[in-house]
């Protein structure tokens, strides 16, 4: 290898290990000083994760830091008594966050604001996710500059339909399912949504708009019903428009802003404010406290669920494993099961509801939603002893499906394969794609299907000490919010990680805070050569892909989601995933 290339080398370990140290130091840190939260700068999530590294971005400096969303609150927890810090400046334009995430933040934020600290904010062009955070501010600043402007104009969810484009592929999904709001696979069997799937879609949409209307409206003085009208009406189409119907306080130049931040700062001129790098303050504000004797483990289930010792989904295996040696670990007093997923494996959400099910035996386990925690991550999560929900949390889906596709129209008419099978037995070639299913088969996969659904909804009965009947009466594969899921009985409380944190604190014997207490998360994270490992190998592809530019290639990005290698056939997994912008 050249002196160059080693250079390079060098340098490139040397950043991505600065962005994924376990350890965390303080700052350098002024006299006094304002802690900035540029959104653009970071992102948000629940736990970092080595697919989401840029080796380009790594190596030329712009790499985004990631924050997990411990992290965050902790900085703003911190800060409040931090005697340092004077005030937060939050710039939410251009940020990478879940709504859930956004919504613990905000209460993060209100609880700063509530220490008697400020909170300052200032955008140039909101969207509808952007402006809920920055509606929780003291001072709502927007630009004056011609251009800026609002992009609000409410949340959707747009769902895509493939089965024209895959009938002219030759492909036909089988799909086999329990649950008429089980909507996960309707995608490749129609053009348009079931009215059922449309149902649920439009009140989990509706019901996640009101959670933050509500906010927004309360924070700003005015009703839910004049926002909406604005919304509704189009009249929020530039900065003038946002300042007359008092959504933000005044419009600014850069310049402008730099006097007002350091006004509130007390000092003459702008040079004198010193800013705080948020990124760099959450991680220090964030790390686990190692001395402390006593642990609460939080264990993030974050992604799909699969099968095996995935480094960057909840694996079954690897979280069986994780959990089973939290529970050999006496110095692990309390665990808090972070949920982020939609589901997926049955087999794997099975076997870590089962490994969850004996550290109960030994510790208080609490449950904590956030973006997702639906199908599968619910399956693994219900019979936890408490269960916290934000607001916008997507869960429930309680059913399972089973989805096949059959390619050997495809093989025969577009790439003009023969294709003869010589099997053992009369359905030997039952699950190789290229054979549609026969009537047996269906028929057996369909006994399957409707004996894990039986088995999903006995089991949510059980945790949650509900009737099977009740239960499969809100199940039927829909999905709830949090706000609807409190009111059905599927979670206990609306609240954040901290508040799920806190209360393993209380249910460990201590008084809910955190001073004197390892916060340690699960599963460990990788090492920094593990990392450039994970990362180098997910940017390599093949040379010579002998399916690029064939109708195979269509067929495998239209189903890019869905692991057909595995000897598993029936998923418990969420239809859609959703972004607010």
């Amino acid at each position: 290898m050249g002196l160059i290339s080693l250079i390079l080398l060098g340098s490139f370990f040397g950043a991505l290990a600065s962005t994924t140290s376990s350890t965390a130091t303080k700052p350098v840190m002024p006299r006094s000083g304002v802690l900035k939260m540029d959104m653009s700068a970071m992102a948000i999530v629940e736990q970092p994760n080595p697919q989401n590294i840029d080796i380009q971005a790594v190596m030329n400096g712009s790499m985004v830091n990631q924050v997990s969303i411990w992290e965050a609150a902790e900085a703003i927890r911190l800060a409040a008594k931090d005697p340092v810090i004077k005030y937060i400046y939050l710039k939410p334009d251009g940020m990478s966050a879940g709504v859930a995430q956004l919504e613990e933040i905000r209460k993060a934020l209100k609880d700063f604001r509530a220490s008697g600290k400020a909170v300052v904010s200032y955008m140039e062009s909101p969207t509808a996710a952007s402006y809920y955070l920055a509606s929780v501010a003291d001072k709502v600043y927007m630009s004056s500059n011609v251009g800026a402007g609002p992009m609000m104009n409410g949340i959707l969810s747009q769902m895509f339909f493939l089965k024209d484009l895959l009938d002219k592929l030759g492909v036909n999904v089988q799909l086999i399912r329990h649950g008429k709001y089980k909507s996960a696979g309707e995608m490749y069997i129609k053009n348009s949504p079931s009215p059922e799937n449309l149902e649920q879609t439009q009140e989990m949409v509706n019901s996640m708009w009101n959670a933050l209307t509500v906010e927004i409206a309360d924070a700003r003085g005015i009703s839910i019903d004049r926002f909406n009208e604005m919304i509704d009406n189009l009249e929020l189409n530039s900065s003038e428009s946002m300042l007359s119907n008092n959504l933000v306080d005044e419009l600014l130049t850069r310049e402008e802003l730099k006097s007002r931040l350091a006004t509130f700062f007390v000092v003459d001129e702008f040079k004198d404010v010193k800013m705080v790098d948020f990124a760099s303050y959450a991680k220090y504000a964030g790390a686990s406290n190692e001395k402390a004797k006593k642990k609460i483990a939080v264990v993030y289930a974050n992604g799909n669920i699969v099968e095996g010792d995935d480094y960057t989904n909840v694996a079954g295996n690897r979280f069986a494993s994780t959990l089973a040696e939290i529970r050999a670990d006496n110095t692990v007093k309390a665990v808090v099961l972070r949920v982020a997923s939609p589901g997926g494996s049955v087999l794997a959400s099975d076997k870590i509801k089962k490994e969850i099910d004996l550290l109960r035996e030994v510790k208080p386990v609490i449950a904590s939603y956030g973006d997702y925690a639906a199908s599968g991550g619910y399956w693994i999560s219900n019979s936890c002893d408490k269960i916290y929900s934000d607001n916008t949390t997507l869960t429930g889906s309680i059913g399972v499906f089973s989805m096949i596709p059959d390619l050997s129209k495809t093989a025969k008419d577009l790439l003009h394969v023969g294709i003869t099978t010589v099997g053992s037995n009369k359905h030997s070639d039952m699950y190789t794609m290229l054979t549609p299913l026969d009537a047996e088969e269906t028929a057996a996969m369909q006994e399957q299907v409707e004996y894990i659904y039986d088995k999903f909804v006995s089991t949510v009965a059980e945790g949650r000490d509900l009737s099977e009947a009740y239960v499969d009466s809100i199940a039927q594969g829909r999905v709830w919010t949090g706000a609807d899921a409190i009111k059905l009985g599927l979670v206990d409380e609306i609240g954040t990680l901290e508040d799920a944190v806190a209360f393993a604190i209380v249910s460990a014997g201590g008084n809910g805070s955190i001073d004197g207490w390892n916060i340690a998360s699960y599963p460990k994270a990788m090492t920094t050569m593990e990392m450039i490992l994970s990362s180098l190998g997910s940017t390599v592809t093949p040379d010579n892909d002998v399916l690029a530019g064939t109708p195979f290639e269509m067929v495998g990005e239209a189903f890019k989601d869905w692991n057909f290698e595995t000897s598993e056939r029936i998923f418990a997994r969420m239809p859609y995933e959703y972004v607010i912008k």
